[in-house]
């Protein structure tokens, strides 16, 4: 692992694109006012709608509120909220909308109508959650770890964790009684308590299962380069991070990225330099 150099520009671009990505799935909190078209309606029909929604948006420009107009005219799920879709990541909003308010600050109202097949859609910011930068999720982990071998199989390993997830689901033991009796790992003695890990401290196989898992939640069996894990997650919280941490967190990220092509670099290197020496048997 320490094989795996990674250069201040690398991380720069890393943290650099960890920005962007916050960026674009900031958090925004929308309300609209939607005029509906029907499917298949005809010039005339489109043109009375689209002017319902002029006369609607005229209305807003002048100094109505939003939410009264959208409670009067809308025609969406939201209009008994004044229209508000409530707080989501731009993710899980149309990328439609996001592109027609990426440009407004909270209170504003888009200037011109959104055409969707839908219909007609006025579209106001009401709220913009900042995305924290500098701020992470670390999650409280414990697990039991086995190591296999040819006498322990990976198939042999996953069946003991899944009796234990049984035993400990059933009541018939603890989480911290299975590790201390069976985990190989230096945790063991602490129940398998691993303390409070950042982002990119565990290998990715066991942070891919530890993000899936709910607060208290068993997984079944992991398997890792570190071989097989039952996992649990205690806590979760957020913390500031300070810019040497957040570089660190970066350099691991990207040493983990590459992991698998330095593992297949070296030992095709221990392969290149080794060789058999053949001798003639003794006369």
């Amino acid at each position: 692992y320490n094989r795996i150099k990674v250069s201040d520009e690398e991380i720069d671009r890393q943290l650099e694109q960890q920005r962007a990505a916050a960026m674009a799935d900031a958090e925004t909190n929308l309300a609209q006012i939607l005029v509906t078209v029907p499917d298949g309606a005809d010039a005339a029909t489109t043109a009375a709608r689209r002017a319902v929604a002029e006369l609607a948006l005229a209305r807003v420009k002048k100094g109505e509120s939003f939410e009264a107009v959208a409670r009067q005219v809308s025609e969406d799920a939201n209009r008994e909220k004044g229209g508000v879709i409530g707080m989501r990541p731009a993710s899980r909003l149309p990328d439609v909308f996001v592109e027609a308010t990426r440009s407004l600050k909270a209170g504003e109202v888009a200037g011109t109508l959104l055409q969707t097949g839908a219909g007609f859609h006025i579209l106001k910011v009401v709220e913009r959650k900042e995305p924290s930068i500098g701020r992470v999720t670390q999650t409280h982990v414990r697990h039991v770890l086995l190591r296999t071998s040819p006498q322990l199989t990976h198939e042999v390993a996953a069946r003991r964790l899944n009796e234990y997830k049984a035993q400990i689901e059933g009541g018939r033991a603890t989480f911290e009684d299975i590790a201390r009796r069976y985990s190989e790992d230096g945790s063991a003695q602490a129940g398998g308590d691993l303390g409070w890990a950042p982002p990119g401290m565990m290998v990715a196989e066991f942070e891919q299962a530890m993000n899936e898992l709910a607060i208290n939640g068993l997984s079944g069996p992991v398997q890792s380069r570190f071989d097989m894990h039952l996992i649990q997650v205690l806590e979760r919280r957020e913390v500031n991070v300070e810019p040497k941490q957040l570089r660190e967190q970066a350099r691991n990220v990207l040493r983990e990225q590459r992991f698998e092509q330095a593992y297949s670099d070296w030992t095709k290197e221990l392969r290149s330099k080794a060789y058999v020496e053949y001798r003639e048997p003794p006369q």
